[in-house]
């Protein structure tokens, strides 16, 4: 990994993909805030580095939330794109997460299939047990990673992606991620974060085929720190 003049935390780069780590709080395409998005500043890099006259390709293959950080791609070239977007609804990417929660689960090891659907004018998820009308079926896997003092640190695989989907879920069993306010934490982390974080990726390089496997280092925390020891 390095980072750039601009803090780019760039984790892979070839000439087809760039892969970055991306800092909580940063917004990885535009939005009504008008705040600088991620993929504006890759560009930046992109064309700072290798002196591009004129406007520089990005595509966005994927986004995280605001509050979270970690793995992110994006694609150089509109071929790596298009292989890439077909790589993501096929599920040939396998992300996995790391959330650090409130509460101890009951069970070390286990799948949450639920029922979610999104309230667009409150910007959040509500769960349900059964499927209902809008609602989208949503499933995740996760296992105990460690456990601290205050938190317990869990490892999630998604097989679908659901907006808010692991923050969801997790409040639904009585864990709620830390920082997040809007899903039951108790308070905010003094950052705005939450401590969610996109801590791998794995996948076939849609154009060179050799296997990447990227981990995203834990944002600079005492208790993100606790969890990198062994």
């Amino acid at each position: 990994m390095h980072t750039t003049k601009n803090n780019l935390q760039v984790l892979f780069e070839d000439n087809h993909i760039l892969i970055v780590n991306k800092r909580a709080g940063d917004i990885t395409q535009g939005d009504k805030t008008g705040d600088k998005p991620l993929n504006d500043v890759v560009k930046e890099y992109i064309k700072d580095k290798y002196n591009k006259p004129g406007n520089v390709f990005i595509g966005t293959v994927h986004r995280l939330d605001r509050p979270t950080s970690g793995v992110v791609i994006f694609a150089r070239t509109s071929k790596a794109l298009e292989r890439l977007n077909k790589m993501l609804r096929e599920k040939s990417i396998q992300k996995t997460y790391w959330a650090l929660v409130k509460n101890k689960p009951k069970k070390t090891k286990d799948t949450l299939i639920n029922f979610l659907k999104k309230d667009s004018k409150k910007n959040k998820s509500f769960v349900y047990k059964k499927e209902i009308d809008g609602s989208k079926k949503a499933i995740l896997h996760y296992s105990v990673l460690k456990n601290l003092d205050n938190y317990t640190l869990l490892e999630i695989d998604l097989e679908t992606g659901r907006h808010h989907q692991i923050r969801t879920q997790l409040a639904t069993i009585g864990c709620p991620i830390k920082g997040d306010l809007k899903y039951g934490f108790a308070r905010s982390n003094k950052d705005g974060s939450i401590s969610l974080h996109a801590r791998k990726i794995e996948f076939v390089h849609p154009v060179s085929k050799e296997y990447i496997k990227i981990t995203a280092p834990t944002p600079i925390d005492v208790v993100w720190s606790a969890c990198e020891k062994n």
